[in-house]
């Protein structure tokens, strides 16, 4: 911006600068002109009393001899006579003679004044003035170096007021953007001392009204969270109270429980915690997948629902947290649980390339009819809350991948989560980017959640 500044007023100072110097330069080459002219003339003149008291080319050539411009005046006599060096042709002296005013004539880059003037006795003597084109310059060199200095001093003290004033501007527009990528990068305490022109104070007044309003807004919201998530503990409490009734039976309800009790411990105690940027983590996502899949197939084994992991064999890295995966994992298995009828196959796979790693969840029942649809936060057809596909894709798109929906191998829907293997050095990506325009996936099944 500062740059920016500059140069417009370098452009400002020069169009003044030309408006009123070019003119001055062309002034003074005139006025040069006119002086040299106008010594001629006086030359001229000088020599009239002379002439009007003798005609005695001795005496005329000590009166030329006393103009201290000797090379440059001649004098033509009605006889003939001639004192001085000549330069016009008798022509020439002829047609001046019968005018009664002086006459410029060119005689190549220089000028010739010729002016008639009138003896005692009525006859025509013309006195010619010599005036080189040195002349009608003199000065004028230097004028417009004079000229061409003021110029260059206004541009450069139009600079300098612009830098010093654009430093200002700069200053204040670069701490605003300064505060608003801490805020974007969770820093919520980020605040500016708004200074600099008007407009950018109004700004950094209002980037902290903003802040401070968006800080109340999270803290609302995470307490309503974790007074949410505490509202679960009385009715688990209730549902351990009738499980321990029911003996070792209920040994597989009990553990499920547990962990139920976990995650709402979990969701409470990060919603009490402040707000921090985010640091990047990483897991073995095909040790999460094998955990996720021993817990679910004691369900898929009673309502005989065939199953199969595949590429979990090695460790595999990918940058997000364990926790987050395993949650996005069981709402995916869920889905696939909660809306195909029992018996109904599905298999998940842990695919990597060299663009990245993708989770696959693919089921054979009966698909998603519209797959933009149920993407959208919130929006389900199968009466759910229609946030577990919304969660799995900020999951991957907050990692740097992205998330897909199509049909798998079994006929049914296949859900595609992937994820760079480096973490993101960018915000998460939009829906559009690249890797939601993967044409095929590796072989073997995917998961889709509903």
């Amino acid at each position: 911006m500062r740059r920016t500044l500059a140069l417009l007023a370098v452009a400002g100072a020069a169009m003044v600068a030309l408006a009123f110097l070019i003119p001055l330069g062309v002034i003074v080459q005139e006025i040069a002109r006119e002086r040299a002219m106008s010594e001629a003339e006086r030359q001229a003149y000088a020599l009239v009393p002379a002439l009007a008291i003798t005609v005695s080319p001795t005496r005329l050539a000590q009166a030329v001899a006393s103009t201290g411009a000797k090379e440059r005046i001649a004098i033509h006599l009605p006889d003939g006579g001639l004192v001085g060096t000549p330069r016009a042709s008798a022509k020439t002296v002829t047609a001046v003679s019968r005018l009664p005013r002086p006459v410029i004539t060119e005689l190549g880059a220089d000028y010739l004044l010729l002016r008639s003037v009138t003896l005692e006795d009525g006859q025509i003597a013309v006195v010619e003035i010599f005036v080189p084109a040195s002349d009608l310059t003199r000065g004028v060199a230097a004028s417009w170096a004079v000229l061409s200095g003021v110029a260059v001093v206004l541009l450069a003290g139009s600079v300098l007021v612009a830098d010093r004033l654009g430093m200002r501007v700069v200053r204040s527009a670069r701490r605003l953007g300064q505060a608003a990528v801490s805020l974007g990068s969770g820093d919520f305490s980020v605040r500016i001392t708004p200074e600099g022109p008007p407009e950018l104070v109004a700004a950094g007044e209002a980037f902290n009204a903003m802040a401070d309003r968006m800080l109340l807004l999270l803290a609302a919201e995470r307490e309503m969270a974790a007074d949410l998530s505490h509202r679960l503990r009385t009715p688990l409490t209730a549902l351990r109270l009738s499980l321990d009734h029911l003996g070792p039976e209920a040994e597989q309800s009990r553990r499920s429980l547990s962990r139920l009790e976990s995650e709402v411990d979990q969701i409470i105690a990060a919603a009490r915690q402040p707000s921090r940027a985010p640091e990047f983590v990483s897991c073995d996502a095909a040790d999460v997948l094998r955990e996720r899949l021993t817990f679910w197939s004691a369900l898929a084994d009673d309502q005989r629902r065939p199953w199969k992991l595949v590429g979990a064999s090695e460790p595999v890295k990918i940058p997000v947290a364990a926790t987050e995966l395993s949650a996005v994992v069981d709402a995916l298995l869920g889905n696939v649980f909660r809306h195909t009828p029992q018996g109904t196959a599905f298999t998940v796979t842990l695919h990597q390339s060299p663009e990245g790693t993708g989770i696959l969840i693919a089921d054979a029942g009966p698909g998603i009819s519209d797959p933009e649809a149920a993407l959208r936060r919130g929006a389900s057809g199968s009466g759910s809350t229609g946030l577990g596909l919304d969660i799995a894709r900020r999951l991957a798109e907050g990692a740097g991948g992205a998330m897909r929906i199509d049909t798998s191998s079994l006929g049914g829907a296949r859900v595609q989560l992937w994820f760079r293997p480096d973490p993101p050095r960018t915000a998460r990506r939009p829906a559009g980017s690249r890797w939601t325009r993967r044409k095929a996936d590796p072989g073997g099944g995917s998961g889709e959640p509903h």
